[in-house]
C-alpha cells in the first residue's frame, strides 16, 4: 500500500531551520549536492530505530510549503488516477537522476502532496 516516504521543508534560511528541527527533535543533516541548498533530512522514532526521512531547502516561492511524497510503484500509472479522481497534475512526471522520478498533484481539497517512484536508473 503506498505511504509517505519523504517529506519536504522549504526555508526562508536553511540554517536557522536546520537548528530548530536539530535542536527540538535531534534531527541530522546530510547534504547530498554541491550546487544545491538542500539538505537530506535523518529522523529517528521514540525508540531510536531509523524514522520517516525527508529534505530541508531553500523556499521556491513564497506560498511554498511542506510537502509529503507517496511512494508509488509507478508514477505514469498513478498521474491518470488522480485526474480521473477530480485531482489535478502541477507538476509532471520528472526524474532526479540517480534516485528516481516524481510528480508534484493537487488533491480534491486543494492539498498539494508528491508522487515518488524510487528507481535508481532514472535520468
Amino acid at each position: 500500500m503506498p505511504t509517505i516516504v519523504h517529506f519536504d521543508i522549504p526555508a526562508d534560511n536553511t540554517e536557522r531551520a536546520k537548528n530548530f528541527y536539530s535542536s527540538l527533535f535531534g534531527w541530522k543533516y546530510e547534504k547530498p549536492f554541491e550546487t544545491m541548498e538542500y539538505y537530506l533530512v535523518s529522523t529517528e522514532d521514540l525508540e531510536g530505530k531509523p524514522g520517516l526521512g525527508g529534505g530541508l531547502g531553500e523556499r521556491g516561492t513564497p506560498d511554498q510549503r511542506t510537502m509529503n511524497y507517496i511512494g508509488v510503484s509507478s508514477v505514469d500509472e498513478y498521474l491518470p488516477k488522480i485526474e480521473k479522481l477530480g485531482g489535478k497534475v502541477l507538476m509532471s512526471k520528472t526524474a532526479v537522476p540517480g534516485m528516481g522520478y516524481l510528480a508534484i498533484c493537487l488533491d480534491t481539497e486543494n492539498n498539494t502532496f508528491g508522487i515518488w517512484e524510487e528507481n535508481e536508473g532514472a535520468q
